[in-house]
């Protein structure tokens, strides 16, 4: 699969990406782009000096103060799929099916939407909100990034236990369940998120072929699907999760049900903001299997916010848990990286 879309997901009157959308942060030029590598690197060997340290007092427990420890909650699968896909407009992206956001925006602007999240987005005149809203209600353009790159490098689900963290629209997860993987957990800050987005889109795409049906006219394929018919193995494979990473995190290390450490994580656009980094990697430490890997990708450099690759590869050097390589650069418009990250007495 190759995708090349940017931030979010529209679709014009041939239905193909409309490559004039505006990104929702500008293109830099190369000198632009140069100087914040530079600038990215600068701050990267600042937090060496200030950053939390194994061992040090300021490393142990300490919780950021802008950090919100937003309250865990696994949501349940409903029993009726044609409940979950009602009303709701499905549109595709190669062979993955995906909710239409606006729609889904405009229905919780008339208040099925309980955190608030939609209006003060709206409000706000923002996709980020710390500690509120964490941009889950949009698809980001690291996320085909890795999607091409899981294509690329020919990464094998099977059998595999996957995470997707910080799913968003949960493609990553989507992507790892038609892998064929054993089992597919999915994970994001907002419960609007996982209710509205993200378990609908694993539905549609769990759908029986003659459960959609096209518009049948000229205009793009979106689809309303028919009565549902779904394969029930896969979303049975499937858990959903949301709140903030360390309780997310607790609740699934003293759950009754069993839990078996990731093999693979899956996560995108989830560094830009370093204050973060501490519950990030806590949580990889955590729910990783031993010799299990996390595949991220993210911006060189995240400008607003000062997160990005140099600092989130700097941060976790310090750590002395994990090691770190770069897969892959894309250097079109902002400098965008996949890392690979695994134990470093790993095999």
């Amino acid at each position: 699969m190759s995708f090349r879309f940017n931030f979010f997901i529209d679709e014009n009157e041939n239905n193909e990406p409309d490559t004039n959308d505006k990104m929702d942060l500008q293109l830099c030029s190369s000198k632009q782009k140069q100087e914040s590598a530079e600038k990215s690197k600068q701050a990267a060997d600042t937090v060496a000096d200030s950053s939390l340290r194994p061992g040090t007092d300021k490393h142990q427990d300490e919780t950021p103060s802008k950090f919100c420890l937003k309250a865990a909650k696994e949501h349940n699968i409903p029993e009726d799929f044609n409940k979950v896909l009602e009303d709701k407009v499905l549109e595709t992206v190669s062979d993955l099916y995906y909710i239409n956001m606006s729609a889904v925006e405009m229905t919780c602007l008339d208040g099925s939407d309980e955190e608030g999240i939609v209006s003060k987005s709206v409000s706000s005149h923002s996709d980020l909100i710390p500690g509120v809203y964490e941009g889950g209600l949009k698809i980001w353009e690291c996320t085909f990034d890795l999607i091409d790159y899981l294509s690329e490098a020919e990464i094998e689900f099977t059998n595999k236990t996957v995470l997707d963290l910080g799913c968003g629209a949960g493609l990553l997860g989507i992507v790892a369940l038609r892998g064929k993987a054993e089992k597919v957990h999915f994970q994001d800050y907002n419960s609007t998120v996982i209710d509205k987005i993200t378990l609908p889109n694993v539905v549609a795409n769990c759908l029986k072929e003659g459960s959609r049906r096209d518009s049948g006219d000229s205009k793009p394929p979106l689809k309303r699907p028919r009565k549902v018919e779904c394969f029930p193995d896969m979303l049975t494979k499937c858990r959903f999760f949301s709140g903030e990473w360390s309780e997310v995190s607790q609740l699934l290390l003293s759950s009754n049900k069993p839990l078996s450490k990731y093999d693979i994580i899956l996560t995108s656009e989830t560094i830009y903001n370093p204050d973060y980094y501490s519950a990030l990697h806590d949580t990889l430490a955590q729910l990783l299997d031993r010799n299990g890997r996390v595949y991220l990708a993210s911006k060189a450099h995240y400008f607003g916010v000062g997160g990005g690759i140099y600092l989130f590869e700097k941060f976790f050097e310090e750590r002395n848990v994990f090691r770190s390589s770069t897969v892959k650069i894309i250097d079109k418009g902002l400098q965008r990286c996949i890392m690979e990250i695994a134990f470093k007495d790993s095999s």
